[in-house]
């Protein structure tokens, strides 16, 4: 199973969990709600799916690495209470309440979710003295002797004996009461949440050369030698920060990412080409249009007569370069939507209102909106810059209102509408120049390649990009659907062949 349909499985296993009935109860048993156990190699995003579940289905999200806790933290400290049995007084011993369990509490009352997800990581490397408690938690779902609370799926992840030397091996009787996923490294699946994330186009092109260097684990009495999907990403970010600073990148860099010396000697070797290729081409201007002919002309003869690296380092600069613009375009279409959405209810809200500074009324209501919901934490990143977007642009609104000397709520109002009407003008204007790069970049790419392997490549990282993929949905790509047709024809030419030439075999 790989990372994607892992991420699926979770999310269908947690609706599966919290499905109620008419009165608000819960309908799966809680006996029969086995924690998930994902398994598999270090650094291939078990963590990471974990928060994506929790943003996508609204739930909240309490994580924990258990080899950093005791058994104290996990399961309480003991202390004396007295009971009462048979009319004679008891001193026995109680356990304070889970830190563990605990936070999930915290989160409940700090988000407001009543609902979501208890995970613990590297769970099969816990000490010899929390072993005990792990497999009392997988079992019947306790900390001691207190429960997690009812919504909360649990879910733990550990690493295979291979790659960790202090892996606990998991008995029948614990196996049988989890849902046990192995996880497989899988490059293509990870080239999608690429494109999505923006990872380096240098990372992208090379690993779409050299497939086999993508994950790569070995622990030897020579030492311990790993690629991971965790390191491309992070040498992704300081790839972006180096160049943004103007510090050169050097190959001991590299490999205190990509720990492998052969993989990283050869992807740094791949970064130079990479960064060169992007200047000697200059397919920055190619795409906006602001390329001579001549020169023009003159770069596709170059392309044509490069070697095969050097025509899919071309290929993946071209990506790279429109993906940067396909981000810039859905930021600007997200965040003109919401500003659209924001109108509606300020359309309402001024009904009542007999002068358009109203309006500020409504952004202190926004304001104060978004303080709480940031110190619940119920906001990622990126909707609060895209919330704290849309007051600016309010407030923007408000000023120039002010600035004309309006007071009027209709003429105000109608007044906001033209501004809002120049955003959305510059929402198409800024589709429109993305969709004269597409024709501009296949235009390239047939003249300089063909059909060849490389239009291959181009067309398949479209269609992986979900930037591109939603783009060429709602605006069209004639060039694109031309071989998308071309390539999925050949594709069925050649399994048909291969049906042929299988029936005469035989």
């Amino acid at each position: 199973m790989n990372i994607k349909e892992a991420k699926e499985e979770i999310k269908h296993t947690l609706l599966a969990y919290n499905k109620k009935d008419s009165r608000g109860h819960y309908t799966f048993p809680k006996l029969r709600q086995r924690p998930v156990l994902l398994m598999g190699p270090p650094g291939i995003g078990k963590t990471a799916i974990m928060e994506q579940v929790a943003e996508e289905c609204n739930v909240g999200l309490v994580a924990y690495t258990i080899t950093h806790h005791t058994r104290q933290s996990a399961v309480g400290l003991p202390r004396i209470v007295t009971r009462c049995y048979n009319g004679k007084e008891t001193g026995i011993t109680e356990y304070t309440l889970s830190e563990i369990i605990a936070s999930v509490y915290d989160c409940m009352e700090r988000t407001g979710k009543k609902e979501g997800i208890l995970f613990i990581d590297e769970i099969n490397c816990v000490s010899e003295t929390l072993a005990p408690t792990m497999l009392q938690f997988l079992q019947n779902k306790t900390f001691g002797s207190h429960s997690v609370p009812e919504g909360w799926l649990i879910a733990a992840a550990g690493n295979p004996p291979e790659y960790n030397k202090s892996v606990r091996e998991f008995d029948i009787v614990t196996l049988d009461r989890v849902r046990r996923m192995d996880i497989e490294a899988d490059l293509d699946v990870w080239m999608e949440y690429a494109w999505k994330k923006g990872i380096h186009g240098a990372i992208l092109s090379y690993l779409s050369m050299k497939k086999e260097h993508f994950y790569s684990v070995e622990n030897t009495a020579d030492g311990k030698f790993f690629v991971t999907a965790r390191g491309w990403e992070d040498l992704s970010e300081i790839l972006k920060a180096y160049e943004e600073l103007g510090v050169e990148i050097t190959e001991n860099l590299i490999s205190e990412y990509l720990c492998r010396d052969e993989i990283a000697r050869s992807f740094f070797a791949g970064y130079q080409l990479y960064r060169k290729y992007g200047t000697d081409y200059g397919l920055d201007r190619m795409l906006s249009g602001t390329m001579q002919e001549d020169e023009r002309i003159q770069r596709e003869k170059m392309a044509q007569e490069a070697s095969f690296e050097e025509r899919f380092l071309v290929t993946g600069l071209l990506l790279d370069g429109l993906n940067g613009n396909l981000l810039i375009y859905e930021k600007t279409d997200r965040e003109t939507e919401m500003v659209y959405q924001e109108l509606l209810h300020l359309k309402t809200f001024l009904s009542d209102s007999r002068d358009i500074s109203a309006l500020d009324e409504f952004i202190d209501v926004k304001k104060k909106s978004l303080a709480v919901r940031l110190e619940a934490e119920l906001l990622s990143e990126e909707q609060e810059s895209q919330e704290a977007f849309v007051i600016r642009t309010l407030e923007k609104f408000s000023l120039i209102l002010r600035k004309e000397h309006m007071t009027d709520v209709e003429a105000g109002f109608d007044r906001i509408k033209e501004l809002f009407a120049e955003m959305a003008e510059k929402r198409k204007d800024c589709a429109g120049r993305i969709s004269q790069e597409l024709e501009r970049a296949f235009s390239f790419m047939t003249d300089c390649f063909g059909d060849g392997q490389e239009m291959i490549l181009f067309v398949t990282g479209l269609t992986r990009n979900s930037h591109a993929a939603a783009f060429i949905r709602e605006y069209g790509c004639n060039p694109y659907f031309v071989c998308s047709e071309k390539l999925l024809y050949r594709k069925q030419e050649k399994k048909l062949q291969e049906e042929c030439e299988a029936l005469l075999k035989k």
